[in-house]
């Protein structure tokens, strides 16, 4: 016991440090050498169970869609370098007499709703998984907009790789206020351990299964943090 509170209190320092000169030091060996091939081994082996109905939903959204089943958007993964997000398309492309989108919510069919649901349009993130872009558990990946109003402290949610879910997706997901769930990631990013991540894989199946936390539409609850931050209301 007091070897490894010695460690921890070793890494508290470490990482205290690596804050202050702007750069992340891993919490322990599970984050430095064996989260990533993890990553990619569950990540592979999920892809090849989940692909009959991978390729049911890529038919099926296509046919629902009316074209492209994909939805692909850029996003900040680790250390805010951008990538490109895939995930299985919620919302048509229905455009207005001007040629401009129709609101989400005449956008978002029935089909779409259902795979917000069920979080069956998450499975095409397995494929950024794999790529490195990111990681099974850790900070969610949010709009490329919002990077210029993180404050510091908010700005070390971007010190590993965004996750399919984490930290804040299981205390409460969109229905977290901002602050919330920026001080939830940055926590995540601190003491990033094989036990904390169990602990919230095992919580996000139990809330997928009782399709707890799930939103349709997010834009009722979860207004744009931009906004929010230049308006002074974060």
């Amino acid at each position: 016991m007091a070897m490894g509170a010695i460690a921890y209190q070793k890494t508290k320092k470490q990482q205290q440090k690596a804050r202050e000169e702007k750069y992340h030091v891993p919490y322990g060996p599970y984050e430095a050498f064996l989260k990533r091939p993890l990553d990619i081994v569950i990540s592979i082996i999920a892809l090849i169970l989940l692909s009959p109905i991978f390729i049911v939903l890529t038919i099926s959204g296509a046919v629902n869609m009316c074209g492209n089943p994909f939805f692909v958007q850029e996003r900040p993964g680790k250390d805010g370098v951008i990538f490109k997000l895939i995930k299985f398309r919620t919302m048509n492309n229905r455009k207005d007499k001007n040629g401009k989108l129709m609101p989400d919510s005449e956008r978002l069919n029935l089909y779409g709703k259902y795979l917000r649901k069920t979080s069956l349009d998450e499975i095409p993130e397995l494929i950024n998984i794999v790529k490195g872009d990111m990681s099974i558990v850790g900070p969610r990946p949010l709009l490329v907009e919002y990077l210029p109003y993180y404050n510091e402290e908010e700005k070390h949610r971007h010190d590993v790789r965004p996750g399919l879910t984490g930290l804040s997706q299981v205390n409460g997901r969109n229905l977290l206020e901002w602050k919330k769930r920026f001080k939830l990631d940055v926590e995540y990013t601190k003491k990033v351990s094989f036990v904390n991540d169990l602990k919230i894989v095992i919580k996000t199946v139990n809330k997928v299964l009782d399709r707890s936390d799930i939103l349709e539409n997010t834009t009722i609850v979860e207004p744009n943090f931009a906004d929010e931050r230049k308006n002074g209301k974060v």
